[in-house]
């Protein structure tokens, strides 16, 4: 089973067209899809809609939220619940094509597990497209993973993955950045954007700026979730390093006036060099750094993770492979000959 899931945010005008589509994709192609909508909160008749077309359509589910909560929280119902083997998402806005659903699944058949769409060809104001590029550079400078668009909502993942990814605050552009963390594989394919025909964007200038402070979280998230002395410890320890040799630069400064420069005027005055402050200040920052690494080390080695440090992609029982050689050496002997009479 293919379950698609849409989060949705007062799209009431293109609902009903969008799940015709789908529905057209899904008969050519034979599919067995589930559709999943997730209401975030709208304040128009969006979920009026989805009540209708699920009334009229048993492929189809929802969830309606309280509030307006958030894409990421969304998407995390949603992949709860989702039945499928295969998630695809994409945005209730119909500026993703369902059209592009099989090229989707054709790339996860080279054998990817998360398949991002790239939209090339972008009908967006100038003033959204160009923040968006430099944002995808720098995830892909960052994190190592190199697509060219973390932002678009017309994904393709193994259901799998959503057992050691959990999506939270804005993580949900970073899935495949966390999924490559543990190991899967990533790809991108180049879809079509169409314009948008109803409603306006809901997306504005603070989504960078959350974007980056996820950004951050992501990598401290991958390359130190479970070592953050490592991180935490080479920055303190550096700057304890610095504010050391800064405050024995100085002893050695003061002790050498005493002893070797017979003019008062021309000793240096500990109280009154501002290197003094910045030593103090980076032994200061350094041992709280170290501190805190050394309490994050204690809280995780104390807790039980909520998941593993690895993931396992094939597990062989034991005994498979006696039972399987054992197997092959029958098939290799030749058959006893039968009496006849």
């Amino acid at each position: 089973m293919l379950s698609i899931v849409i989060p949705v945010y007062n799209e009431e005008e293109s609902l009903v067209k969008l799940h015709e589509e789908i529905s057209e994709v899904a008969k050519e192609n034979e599919y067995d899809i589930e559709i999943i909508f997730v209401d975030d909160g709208s304040s128009d008749t969006s979920w009026s809609i989805v009540e209708q077309l699920a009334a009229e359509d048993s492929r189809i589910g929802g969830i309606q939220f309280r509030r307006n909560f958030g894409k990421a929280a969304a998407l995390d119902a949603a992949f709860s619940r989702a039945k499928g083997e295969i998630v695809m998402t994409l945005d209730a806005d119909l500026q993703d094509d369902p059209k592009e659903i099989p090229r989707f699944l054709a790339k996860m058949d080279e054998g990817l597990d998360v398949v991002s769409g790239w939209k090339k060809v972008r009908h967006d104001p100038w003033h959204k497209v160009l923040p968006s590029r430099v944002f995808n550079w720098m995830v892909s400078r960052l994190t190592g993973v190199v697509l060219h668009d973390h932002n678009c909502g017309m994904k393709c993942y193994r259901r799998e993955i959503f057992n050691e990814v959990r999506l939270y605050g804005e993580l949900h552009r970073f899935v495949p950045v966390l999924a490559d963390g543990r190991g899967y594989k990533v790809g991108e394919l180049v879809i079509e954007h169409r314009a948008r025909e109803f409603g306006k964007s809901k997306y504005g200038l603070n989504r960078f700026i959350k974007g980056f402070l996820d950004l951050l979280t992501v990598k401290f998230l991958t390359g130190y979730g479970r070592r953050p002395q490592h991180i935490l410890g080479t920055v303190g320890l550096l700057l304890f390093g610095i504010g050391l040799f800064m405050l024995t630069w100085l002893a050695g400064h003061w002790a050498y006036d005493r002893l070797f420069v017979e003019l008062e005027a021309n000793w240096i005055h500990l109280h009154q060099s501002p290197l003094l402050i910045y030593a103090l200040g980076a032994l200061l920052m350094g041992g709280q750094l170290l501190s805190v690494g050394m309490v994050a080390e204690l809280f995780i080695a104390n807790h039980e993770p909520v998941q593993h440090e690895y993931s396992i992609k094939t597990e062989l029982e034991k005994g498979t492979a006696e039972k399987v050689c054992a197997t092959e050496k029958e098939d290799d002997e030749p058959a006893e000959p039968t009496e006849t009479a």
